[in-house]
């Protein structure tokens, strides 16, 4: 037996939609994995300012990533106010984080 194309329409959606979410799990594997390792490096940037008192924001870098990540989503194709918006999230887990450091 060989592996002829499927001829049914509905069996081969079904076939090329598990290759999509075959793949999106791995990209959201991807994701969790570097926001970890982002999360470690925060975490001893919020140290670092903890020890040398440091204020746990940087409104200048802050405005500076969200323009350079809204450029780079345009440059992928992806909506420039979704990374703002994503970006920002972060970045306000990461100031809480350097908050608690603080204390």
């Amino acid at each position: 037996m060989t592996d002829a194309p499927i001829q049914d329409p509905v069996a081969r959606a079904a076939q090329i939609l598990k290759g999509h979410r075959e793949s999106i799990d791995r990209l959201d594997a991807i994701l969790v994995f570097t926001l970890a390792e982002r999360f470690k490096h925060t975490q001893a940037v919020g140290v670092l300012k903890a020890q040398n008192d440091l204020p746990p924001s940087d409104p200048a870098r802050e405005e500076k990533q969200i323009a350079r990540l809204q450029d780079l989503a345009t440059q992928a194709d992806l909506d420039p106010e979704f990374a703002a918006k994503f970006l920002n999230f972060i970045i306000q887990e990461v100031i809480h984080h350097h908050e608690q450091h603080q204390s």
